[in-house]
């Protein structure tokens, strides 16, 4: 076996020989060792020819020690900024009880000046054993005069106390906005219950950070990417949120003083792409690192938060309970104007939509985009297409839309989906027949919404049972998917989403070097059939971005 050049040989600047490496290279998928000089993979091959390139005293040479190596993964739908800066909130994820969650609110209260916010996030009441959401009330007694906003885990609901809610002027006579609800109870008295765009009548009260604090918050959690194995990220926009320019100007700056070690491909809200139009800005604006990338738009809401559309009501929980389709978050003639413009100007169009009812509706759309307009740079996306019609499954492949889905949502939902879809369950994350569809798919995280950890989705695509549950079987078992595949969706499927093939996804001559290490083998876990935690607790024991190890 003789080496892969990317032009003629130089002496490396480093090379990792004596390892398995899975180049994700159809031409040559699998190598024992691969070189690299000046952020870039210089040669690829065997131990021998790839060894016989190093110069004493100019080459680093590392021991992989027959270790699994992959291209550095990407994390195609992570709301990167939201998560930084939530590191620093109080974590309710893990919280079993609404008197859990509670307490911990109250240790931070007892830290926190009167009058200055408290923000957390991650709560879910399905994990409680329990269906109604916590009150205004309940945190008021815990919080006393000081604003508090606690986000539910699919970040589309959350409940703000009362101090929270005279801050943004929310009172019983407060209307909804279009596209949000306030709950009220059968009195009519706001709750505290927050959903969709009404999060942010409060959440726009709370005070920025500074530009400092931004880019501390930004570098922690490209810290914590690393020590998962992520080196790129497709940055994802929060909805009726103005975080995208605070985002990329943290971007920037990290970049100027070369902190920025994260290829970020940043969507753009679409109230933003009038104005970067007229500058004559499109997507893929940018270089290798940080670059524009789809404008994103939202259909519905979450399945958790019962907001997502659907063809047909969720389950009703109580029997007085009112047939509930979830909603539109926006208007369906607004959102097919705002596609078929965006569109027009030539940039490709990313769609949150989560309920059967708005895939069907946003599909409808891009159908008529494909017959009327030009393609664009990149395929158009569907964000999550979590609930969808069998008999739509097959369209994503027919329009050309990749489909970006997170496959960790499975075994996070699956006990919620039971309760509010019932059998229909069967019609979420159907990876297996998107894929025999021949369907494009692009793998990531939703955090914070879900666990940024890319080896708990690897192992929910895998198995699709919960990862310290495995007793309960495959939920659906039929619509899992192998671990090439996998792999695949994590690192090239997510690099065609977004026009990086060329730079990044495979451990190919000429492209950047950003490449992995693992303490187990992924693949022989996968072949000799998965039993317990053996894939979602997989450690990275290396990361390399642009040939350095970070």
């Amino acid at each position: 076996m003789s080496a892969s050049f990317a032009s003629l040989p130089t002496a490396p600047d480093l090379i990792l020989h004596n390892a398995r490496i899975y180049t994700v290279d159809e031409a040559r998928p699998w190598i024992e060792a691969v070189a690299i000089r000046k952020h870039r993979i210089s040669a690829v091959g065997s131990n021998e020819d790839v060894l016989a390139l190093a110069v004493d005293n100019a080459t680093r040479i590392i021991d992989g020690k027959g270790r699994l190596v992959l291209p550095g993964l990407c994390d195609a739908h992570i709301h990167f900024y939201d998560w930084s800066i939530g590191l620093a909130e109080v974590q309710l994820a893990d919280t079993t009880s609404k008197a859990e969650m509670l307490d911990l609110i109250a240790a931070r209260a007892a830290e926190t000046p009167p009058g200055q916010w408290i923000v957390g996030r991650g709560w879910n009441e399905s994990r409680w054993g329990e269906t109604a959401f916590p009150t205004a009330a309940e945190l008021d007694a815990v919080t006393g005069d000081r604003p508090g906003l606690f986000s539910r885990s699919d970040m589309h609901g959350a409940v703000a106390n009362s101090a929270a809610l005279r801050a943004a002027g929310v009172d019983d006579n407060t209307p909804n906005p279009p596209g949000g609800l306030i709950e009220r109870d059968a009195a009519g008295h706001a709750t505290g219950v927050l959903k969709e765009l009404a999060i942010g009548l409060v959440g726009r009260q709370i005070p920025n950070p500074s530009g400092a604090t931004l880019d501390e918050a930004i570098l922690a959690g490209q810290a914590r990417l690393h020590q998962l194995g992520v080196t790129a990220i497709h940055d994802q926009r929060m909805k009726d949120e103005d975080d995208g320019p605070q985002a990329r100007a943290a971007y920037q700056r990290l970049l100027a003083r070369k902190q920025l070690k994260l290829r970020v491909n940043s969507n753009v809200a679409a109230h933003e792409i009038g104005c970067l139009t007229e500058l004559g800005l499109h997507s893929g604006f940018g270089n290798d690192y940080l670059r524009l990338g789809h404008v994103k738009f939202f259909s519905d809401g979450s399945m958790g938060s019962r907001t997502a559309r659907l063809l047909a009501p969720f389950e009703k929980l109580a029997e007085d309970e009112d047939d509930n389709l979830g909603i539109f978050i926006t208007d369906p003639e607004d959102l097919a104007a705002g596609m078929t413009q965006a569109a027009r100007l030539g940039w490709p169009v990313s769609v949150h939509a989560i309920g059967d009812g708005a895939n069907r509706l946003v599909m409808d759309v891009f159908a008529e985009i494909q017959v009327t307009l030009p393609p664009p740079r990149v395929p158009h996306r569907i964000e999550h297409v979590q609930i969808v019609d069998p008999a739509d499954l097959p369209r994503m492949n027919e329009i050309g839309l990749t489909a970006s889905v997170q496959p960790i949502h499975v075994t996070d939902d699956m006990d919620t989906a039971d309760i509010l879809l019932g059998e229909r369950g069967a019609t979420m994350y159907n990876f297996r027949t998107l894929l025999d569809s021949g369907a494009h798919l692009a793998l990531g995280s939703d955090a914070p919404v879900s666990d940024p950890n890319p080896f708990l989705g690897m192992h929910a695509a895998l198995t699709r049972q919960r990862h310290a549950r495995m007793a309960r079987g495959p939920w659906y078992g039929d619509e899992r998917i192998t671990m090439a595949e996998i792999v695949y969706g994590y690192t090239l499927g997510a690099a065609e989403a977004v026009g990086w093939a060329d730079r990044i996804g495979s451990i190919t001559p000429g492209k950047r070097a950003d490449l992995i290490m693992l303490d187990r083998d992924l693949f022989a876990l996968a072949e000799a059939g998965v039993s317990g935690d053996e894939i979602a607790t997989t450690q990275v024991v290396l990361t390399i971005f642009d040939g350095e190890e970070v």
